[in-house]
């Protein structure tokens, strides 16, 4: 069989694989495989199941570390939001595995390449791959960086409380003024930065930090509320 080229792949993922046969198992749907005279070949459904497992235990990981004061029960939903089927088939998409699967002839008279189960599923197991191929921190920073801006842009239950309405509502009355927050501090690389903003309220200064800028502004005036409370 003519070997394929999966250099895009790897170049998108920001991975080398060291075994190509792997990636290739990865992008090989049972539809072709059925289609194929070889007893030994191999779909991608195994590696799917692994790719599940490793791609849970990474995204549990990241969030714990991300928000280790939250509950089990907040972080498993969280979660859940990270690694459903529509999210995988958009970052499956962006890594334009849908040009690489191999599919059957039904398939492909289907649009299977467009279907968002058989993109989820691709990604899986390519995670799978990597896995294998490289070990758990392959796995660990190729997750972490397809995922970083959807794990930058989501609100974590805790920042869901408006902190920074509710401090511009008891310093406009208290003290005659609105709060001014300032990006101080930008530290990380462009997949996973970290912010840091100054908040400043007449002579009330506080930092918050978090991984978007929303995110800081609302952590600086949960301080600052706690400040205030206090000199109340």
């Amino acid at each position: 069989m003519e070997e394929v080229d999966h250099s895009e792949v790897e170049q998108k993922l920001q991975y080398k694989f060291n075994n190509k046969e792997l990636l290739d198992e990865a992008l090989r749907h049972s539809s072709f495989v059925n289609e194929q005279n070889d007893a030994d070949m191999r779909d991608n459904e195994c590696l799917e199941f692994l790719g599940d497992a490793v791609l849970n235990l990474v995204t549990g990981h990241i969030l714990m570390q991300r928000y280790p004061e939250l509950k089990e029960g907040d972080l498993s939903r969280m979660r859940a939001n990270l690694v459903n089927d529509s999210q995988l088939a958009a970052i499956a998409r962006r890594l334009n595995l849908g040009e690489y699967i191999q599919l059957g002839k039904g398939e492909i008279h289907t649009k299977g390449r467009e279907k968002s189960s058989i993109l989820a599923n691709a990604l899986e197991a390519v995670i799978a791959a990597v896995y294998l191929d490289g070990g758990f921190d392959a796995a660990f920073n190729t997750i972490e960086k397809n995922y970083s801006e959807l794990l930058n842009s989501i609100n974590a239950p805790s920042a869901n409380h408006d902190y920074k309405s509710k401090l511009q509502e008891i310093v406009q009355v208290s003290k005659k003024t609105v709060p001014c927050y300032t990006v101080i501090n930008e530290s990380g690389p462009d997949h996973d930065k970290t912010f840091t903003v100054q908040l400043t309220v007449k002579e009330l200064k506080t930092e918050g930090v978090g991984k978007s800028i929303k995110l800081a502004e609302q952590d600086a005036a949960k301080k600052g509320l706690e400040i205030l409370e206090f000199d109340a």
